[in-house]
């Protein structure tokens, strides 16, 4: 692992890309019955999410990341996505980032999710301070805004950003989510971001629809949940995130587990 960010020294050369596909009939079921329990904006990305925290808990190394070809373990998760103040091509976008603990809920992660972006939608343009830090960024001279990422590209080689721009940063964190479903358009493979710290970005849509043979001989269309996810192979191999996969596949299918904390968190290797 030392020796692999010598050999790959870019995040985006480092990355490998895989799809998985399966059915949301149960899925839809767990939902529908969620939102009438009182979770009225529950829904598939929140499942993903939740999902995914709970691989983190027990297979902590998917949360690393590379910086100054060093490797480290996080001590939270963080997790980020693009939000839309509403579907339109003009409408204003920002990043919005998500702190979670190993040990929380698909509860923890509905409530919050549901909190921060209703937030943003609520607010001005100018309270977001990532789009503040951008719109400043964005309003330098071309000459001076190279040499300020420059020199926040400096900064980050050496993990000297500040922990209030890291905060902000949809660059730093452990995962970014996007539902490509309101798109109108099949799923993605996203590439990582050379600068920052994120080793694992994740798409996807339920727009598929497909009809299946059934046993009878009647013909049932499904609805299909398709990922896409890239990811860093510099933080852990190929073993550990089929199985880290295996472990949030299982909680996307069966939500309901999601509902209690892990029996037990796993630490990362010191």
């Amino acid at each position: 692992m030392r020796v692999a960010t010598f050999i790959m020294p870019s995040r985006t050369g480092a990355q490998n890309f895989f799809q998985d596909g399966f059915s949301t009939e149960e899925i839809d079921a767990y939902i529908h019955k969620k939102r009438q329990e009182g979770y009225p904006d529950l829904g598939i990305l929140h499942i993903i999410i939740a999902a995914y925290v709970r691989a983190v808990s027990q297979k902590p190394g998917i949360n690393r990341f590379i910086g100054g070809f060093n490797l480290y373990a996080r001590n939270d998760i963080q997790v980020i996505m693009a939000v839309k103040k509403e579907m339109s091509i003009n409408a204003p976008e920002t990043m919005i980032k998500f702190f979670f603990k190993p040990e929380d809920t698909l509860d923890d992660v509905y409530r919050q999710c549901t909190e921060k972006i209703q937030e943003y939608k609520n607010a001005s343009d100018e309270d977001n301070g990532f789009d503040k830090l951008v719109g400043l960024l964005a309003f330098m001279p071309r000459f001076l805004l190279r040499g300020a990422v420059s020199f926040l590209t400096w900064l980050d080689y050496h993990g000297w950003i500040p922990k209030f721009l890291t905060d902000l940063s949809p660059f730093h964190g452990s995962l970014v989510i996007s539902s490509i479903a309101s798109l109108g358009i099949p799923t993605i493979y996203h590439h990582l971001y050379d600068f920052g710290t994120v080793p694992m970005f994740i798409a996807f849509s339920t727009a598929r629809h497909q009809n299946e043979l059934q046993k009878d001989g009647s013909i049932k269309r499904t609805r299909y949940l398709d990922c896409t996810i890239t990811t860093d192979e510099r933080i852990c191999d190929g073993h550990y995130y089929a199985v880290a996969w295996r472990e949030m596949r299982l909680h996307i299918k069966n939500p309901h587990l999601l509902e209690v904390p892990p029996k037990e968190v796993v630490d990362d290797i010191e």
